[in-house]
């Protein structure tokens, strides 16, 4: 699709000159004579970039690209003036203008101007995309009572800048509760900065907190700036702020109280501005009592501490994160939607779930490959999560118990199929159609379990 360029001007030459030169290079031409007719295409055409004259009779440039910004921030603006001035060319910037060109127009400047506020504009639509992305992907998923409360300890607790303390089980999503927590909180478009003490060794992790100058240790063969720094004005994550040596800890410290790092090496002590949230999986007031933790520290870390419960206490979330985790992985995939069935949503809310979310979603994700059909059932599901809820009775309709997996199945699906096709008066098409398989498959199963209406039903 041709990008769609807008010239407000009341020169009719000059609209005719940019347009000779817009559909000459490929361009899709519009063309309006005063701002209030720009403003007026704008609001109902498709518009990629506008050019707007500054002097115009009745409302001018200025004033119309106030307007557009209002009604369009996203879209680009290039100012043309046959008698610009640096105070104009600032005023209009200030506005939100692109780009500003003095007339005579020479055909290279404004293809330039072209090239380089579509590419800024695409990058722009994909940073959104991107960001909204991102967002998806780090939404917390659910509407239980447990979740409920999380999200209220979060909503109260963002646009503060106290010091947050999340514990829960690994994978719980304490990451999520902790980027929650700075995208609603007033240092939402600065840094959220991540330190996994967990998985930095107990050399390497002061400097990548505090950074390093160079040859301040060996192997430091360069500056290095620390992830406080980083996070000025921001918001540092400490996930298994636990795992931190007691000396470590002593210096996180400082920087909670006085708002100082000093890099390694380094006798200049810098100021930063930094919200610090902490996660662990751990028991710190028994960490404490062995010594292993800094009773001072936790105190100055758990002002607002946040708990978030463990999968199997919130089961009523399980359905909303399956399609979520079953959507999100189709979309970013580009893989062919799947539907669970009831008894398999059953079975995953009764697993147990010792990995908590993050072992959820590596299951759907696993079952969503290897499922070869369009609908995943109970016995499609990982051996583990079967494992883990309580098995129904295994016995076919003979009382006979299969001796391996492949017979399960098959046992399973066969008695699953018969069941359907009674509820449905054994009208192939409607069983077909209620069990989201196509009629041909449909026939094929019934033919591979020897299923027939006389004998079955």
């Amino acid at each position: 699709m041709k990008p769609r360029i807008l010239v407000i001007d009341d020169e009719a030459a000059i609209r005719d000159s940019m347009r000779m030169i817009l559909e000459y290079e490929g361009y899709e031409f519009l063309g309006a004579a005063t701002g209030e007719e720009g403003i007026a295409l704008v609001g109902r055409e498709s518009v990629d970039l506008v050019f707007l004259d500054i002097k115009m009779p009745g409302m001018d440039g200025l004033e119309v690209l106030g307007r557009l910004k209002s009604a369009a921030d996203q879209l680009p603006v290039v100012m043309i003036s046959g008698h610009g001035t640096v105070a104009t060319a600032v005023e209009a910037t200030k506005l939100g203008a692109y780009d500003f060109i003095e007339k005579p127009l020479a055909t290279e400047r404004i293809l330039l101007a072209i090239r380089n506020a579509l590419r800024l504009s695409r990058l722009s639509d994909e940073n959104r995309t991107l960001a909204r992305s991102m967002e998806l992907r780090h939404d917390m998923v659910g509407s239980s009572p447990a979740l409920r409360g999380v999200i209220e300890a979060v909503t109260r607790a963002a646009p503060t800048s106290a010091t947050v303390l999340i514990r829960g089980e690994s994978g719980v999503g304490k990451e999520l509760v902790a980027r929650m927590i700075h995208r609603n909180s007033l240092r939402a478009r600065e840094r959220f900065v991540q330190v996994n003490c967990a998985a930095i060794p107990d050399e390497l992790i002061e400097s990548e907190l505090f950074g390093h100058e160079k040859g301040s240790f060996t192997g430091a063969t360069d500056k290095q700036v620390g992830k406080f720094e980083l996070a000025d004005r921001g918001t540092i994550f400490l996930d298994e702020v636990a795992d931190m040596s007691l000396k470590t800890q002593a210096k996180v410290l400082r920087v909670l109280q006085e708002g100082e790092v000093e890099r390694l090496g380094s006798s200049r002590t810098l100021k930063v501005d930094v919200r610090v949230i902490a996660a662990t999986n751990k028991d710190l007031e028994q960490e404490i009592e062995k010594g292993q933790f800094r009773e001072d520290l936790y105190f100055r870390l758990s002002v607002i501490p946040i708990f978030v419960p463990p999968l199997r206490e919130r089961a009523d979330d399980i359905p909303a994160l399956v399609r979520h985790f079953a959507e999100q992985f189709t979309r970013e995939n580009n893989f062919h939607p799947k539907r669970f069935t009831p008894d398999a949503i059953g079975a995953l809310q009764r697993a147990r779930w010792k990995g908590n979310v993050r072992e959820l979603r590596n299951a759907i994700e696993r079952v969503l490959i290897m499922t070869p059909g369009e609908v995943i059932d109970a016995p499609d599901l990982p051996e583990s999560v079967r494992g883990d809820a309580p098995a129904a009775p295994a016995a076919d309709e003979r009382g006979e118990v299969p001796g391996t997996l492949r017979e399960f199945k098959e046992s399973a699906e066969r008695a699953f199929l018969i069941q359907k096709l009674r509820e449905n008066d054994w009208n192939i098409s409607k069983t077909a159609e209620t069990i989201g398989t196509p009629r041909s498959n449909l026939y094929k199963k019934l033919e591979q379990y020897n299923i027939r209406q006389g004998v079955d039903s």
